[in-house]
């Protein structure tokens, strides 16, 4: 049976189906590297993957990251529930990076080096909500009205995880680290030409704080409207996690959140992220003093 993709009812994302993603055959992960840059979202139900092959496939799009500080782990769990096996207190979630995740962001836009893809793999869903959502940044800078387009079209906006999370209300903690190593802040294009495909898209999200050359107010508010335009339907996609489901996206045009749930709930899912590449991804960085590290209280 050949490999089914069916694409979802928004600009983005497909599901595809009739396949096993542990033993691709050549041919198979080149339909599925082409269907990633024309979907910008995939998702596979019922794979069950194990960690080794979920790394595996994602070897396929590119060289994946490090995920802790001493290059041990290439995936490591997005999880509400610590190693002893208990669930996060409710007022601990609140104000850690699981929450900041609820926001609409792209990963590691906030280093040096922003990410080209991530993909999750569902060990353990809630009852209700925990879903993942994409939003279309193509489709939205293909829908700006002109005189936006013009406004927008030079300008850069500075991305900081120290800024993106203390809106939340979480403060970091200097030296120590949760993962994450901000010298700087990274300055980055609002209009965002893709590497491999060339179409043009809005680089945006929750860590986007600051406009060079923009009044501090203007700049923020200006980031506001643009994410909340560009976030609406047809725009968005959310996926209900079944366990065992795996999804794959491309960060340079795909922003994604968390969805609410009750945090009384264990929701695992397994991130295994894709560098990017250098000569794309990487960007000019700013000092910025609140620019620190983060840990888990």
């Amino acid at each position: 049976m050949s490999m089914r993709i069916v694409s979802t009812d928004a600009t983005l994302g497909a599901f595809v189906s009739d396949v096993d993603l542990s033993v691709l055959t050549s041919g198979e992960a080149q339909t599925l590297r082409d269907a990633f840059l024309e979907f910008g979202v995939l998702i596979f139900p019922q794979q069950h993957l194990s960690a080794e092959s979920q790394e595996s496939f994602c070897q396929l799009f590119g060289r994946i990251e490090y995920l802790d500080p001493n290059k041990t782990r290439k995936s490591v769990p997005i999880s509400n529930v610590a190693s002893n096996g208990e669930v996060m207190e409710r007022s601990k979630y609140s104000k850690s990076l699981l929450r900041g995740n609820e926001g609409w962001h792209t990963d590691s836009s906030y280093m040096p080096l922003s990410a080209k893809a991530s993909c999750l793999a569902a060990l353990q869903v809630p009852k209700d909500g925990g879903e993942t959502g994409w939003a279309d940044m193509r489709a939205a800078y293909e829908q700006l009205d002109p005189d936006t387009t013009q406004r927008i079209k030079n300008l850069s906006a500075l991305h900081s995880l120290y800024y993106s999370q203390s809106k939340i209300g979480h403060v970091g903690k200097q030296g120590t680290s949760y993962g994450f190593h901000n010298l700087g802040a990274p300055l980055r294009p609002l209009v965002k030409v893709h590497p491999e495909t060339q179409r043009m898209s809005l680089y945006i999200g929750r860590h986007a704080y600051a406009i060079p050359g923009m009044d501090e107010q203007e700049a923020q508010t200006l980031l506001a409207d643009l994410l909340d335009f560009a976030c609406q339907p047809p725009r968005i996609y959310e996926h209900r996690w079944r366990v065992g489901d795996v999804a794959i996206w491309d960060n340079r045009c795909v922003l994604h959140r968390a969805r609410p749930y009750d945090v009384r709930e264990p929701r695992v899912l397994r991130h295994v992220r894709i560098a990017g590449e250098p000569e794309s991804e990487s960007a000019p960085t700013r000092q910025d003093e609140r620019a620190i590290c983060f840990e888990e209280a």
